[in-house]
């Protein structure tokens, strides 16, 4: 079970473990979202613009990043909705690359209409292995609060 609303320590970063992104990866996302841009799925075409080899989609890294922090078992059934993404993409992500992501929650408020909910401001930045922020954001999620 994840933390109540309550129990995140303000300004208190925790970095997630890291994951590897593969080939199969991209091929699964690219067929999942529809997304077969030829950055993604076309290594000469990637690097004809410029890039090491196909790159990750942004989504895909987005999704990961929420994913590598859900397993810090932050949100994992205390998390009620997803109300807001804001996101920069600032670095490719490539085949191999090995991301993780470090999250600092930065406001917690009760609801003022339910008093069993609150709402969660969480700022991440998503690294790759050089340490370069190839992501970064803030999510804005509805949480649970302890009863009482």
């Amino acid at each position: 079970m994840g933390l109540f609303l309550e129990e995140f320590e303000i300004g208190r970063a925790l970095t997630t473990r890291a994951r590897t992104i593969g080939e199969g990866d991209i091929t699964l996302f690219a067929g999942l979202a529809g997304d077969h841009n030829p950055l993604h799925v076309d290594e000469g075409f990637a690097r004809e613009a410029g890039f090491a080899g196909r790159i990750a989609h942004g989504p895909m890294t987005l999704g990961m990043a929420i994913g590598l922090v859900s397993q810090l078992n932050l949100i994992d059934g205390t998390a009620i909705a997803l109300l807001e993404v804001t996101w920069s993409f600032a670095a490719p992500v490539n085949i191999g690359d090995t991301v993780h992501a470090r999250v600092t929650p930065m406001d917690a408020r009760p609801s003022r209409t339910h008093p069993d909910r609150g709402v969660l401001t969480l700022a991440i930045e998503v690294l790759n292995q050089r340490g370069t922020a190839v992501q970064t954001g803030k999510i804005i999620l509805m949480m649970r609060r302890r009863a009482g």
